[in-house]
């Protein structure tokens, strides 16, 4: 592939930075964090992993009905960078106010939680759009995943360490609770997404992008509405957009609701950890190799091995029983977690009219986001009805299925026809 520009790194660099958030808050020890200030509340394991799921729905609805205007707005010239950056700051600040909140202000904690995922999936809009940016249509797939790759290894190191106060605190080696711990653990997140992220302030630019127009907010609202208007000159993009909104879907729901399932289903604080810690090491090279698998054999067709392997993850965990059992369900996840979510990335990159990358990313958004506020609620609503969280698992089987089969319609990518930009910088 040959080396990589400074733009293509300090883009890579974004996914080492926020991948902190990722494991940490999103996967690992804000949920056990949370279910155990729920349960020290009196909130049954049930009704917390509930209330978490409805969470995750309020927080992805409010940035689903944002994103397409928001994007709309930041392809115009020089907005793209400031927009990436104000969201890029609200998930921050908010990720270290984690900290000081009291454990037994378990809906504060769910409050501001939905705060900070504003934040981080408001900048990954922009951070995705940037792809158009930092480099070539043939370089997408294998920088997309490289980028997931190089995010799982930097996500362990602050997890490692985190993991490691948490488990001092937890044998007395160390004169702090382990409360203290899991908050140390919100502020290590906090500093590692900062100092990492300066790289993609300092070298990547908007280089595609609309020339700004008088009364900008009436004008993208206009656009906006054109390009819902011509949404049939889009067909493959449409199409890739509705099987995304499906596959993806299953995809966030097991991710975001994994270590509340674990925990449902007795496996200590202390397993899930390590089991997580293991997951982003396996995840980080099949990542990179789903992305070179791409340029050999399509991204569609690996597209198709990533859902076939979710497939299997739901299947097997219906029948879930042991903390060894977890363990295989959690490897199979690593084998394709970070590949169907870099493919599909640099899928719809090479589907997007460049000059309108925010704006498409800003849908891409509203489907991806509308699909994690219904997974989440099947997995609550589910989890609630029946009792057992086996069975909200193995209700997302269907989503996975159905993402299949809308993509087999999806035409192969013969690259971007349309126009490159209506401005470029030179």
């Amino acid at each position: 592939m040959g080396r990589f520009t400074k733009e293509e790194n300090s883009w890579m660099m974004y996914d080492w930075a926020n991948s902190a958030y990722s494991i940490i808050i999103t996967t690992a020890v804000f949920p056990l964090f949370f279910k155990a200030a729920a349960t020290d509340a009196g909130v049954s394991p049930a009704n917390s992993t509930a209330y978490l799921g409805y969470t995750i729905a309020i927080s992805t609805f409010i940035l689903a009905m944002l994103g397409p205007i928001l994007g709309s707005i930041a392809d115009y010239k020089g907005l793209k960078k400031r927009f990436f950056l104000f969201f890029f700051c609200i998930g921050v600040s908010s990720t270290a106010l984690l900290a000081f909140i009291p454990s037994e202000q378990w809906f504060l904690l769910l409050l501001l939680y939905t705060i900070t995922a504003v934040g981080f999936a408001g900048a990954n809009v922009f951070y995705d759009a940037f792809l158009v940016d930092v480099t070539k249509e043939e370089r997408m797939n294998y920088i997309s995943a490289r980028g997931y790759g190089i995010g799982y290894i930097g996500s362990t190191i602050p997890f490692i360490i985190s993991i490691a106060v948490i488990v001092l605190a937890q044998n007395e080696l160390i004169p702090v609770s382990v409360t203290l711990a899991s908050q140390l653990a919100f502020l290590i997140t906090a500093v590692w997404w900062g100092i990492f992220t300066i790289p993609m302030l300092k070298h990547v630019k908007q280089n595609y992008y609309v020339e700004r127009e008088p009364k900008i907010i009436r004008s993208s609202f206009r656009r906006l509405g054109q390009t819902v208007k011509e949404i049939k000159q889009y067909r493959a993009l449409f199409l890739f957009l509705l099987a995304y909104f499906f596959y993806i879907d299953g995809v966030g729901t097991i991710i975001t609701m994994s270590t509340a399932y674990g925990s449902d289903l007795g496996i200590s604080a202390t397993n899930l950890l390590i089991i997580l810690f293991v997951t982003q090491v396996v995840a980080a090279p099949f990542a990179i190799v789903y992305g070179r698998l791409a340029e050999k054999f399509t991204g569609k067709k690996m597209l198709y091995v990533g859902i076939f392997v979710y497939i299997i993850v739901c299947i097997y965990a219906y029948f879930l029983k042991t903390t060894l059992d977890f363990w295989i369900l959690a490897m199979l996840v690593a084998t394709s977690q970070g590949g169907i979510q870099a493919l599909s990335r640099s899928y719809f990159a090479k589907l997007v009219p460049k000059h309108k990358a925010n704006e498409f990313f800003g849908f891409y958004n509203i489907f991806g986001k509308f699909a994690s506020i219904m997974g989440p609620l099947l997995v609550a609503i589910t989890a609630q009805l029946t009792g057992n969280s086996s069975s909200a698992v193995f209700s997302l089987i269907g989503l996975f299925i159905i993402g299949m089969i809308i993509l087999v319609f999806v035409p192969e990518q013969k690259g971007n026809t349309a126009p490159a930009a209506i401005g470029k910088v030179g």
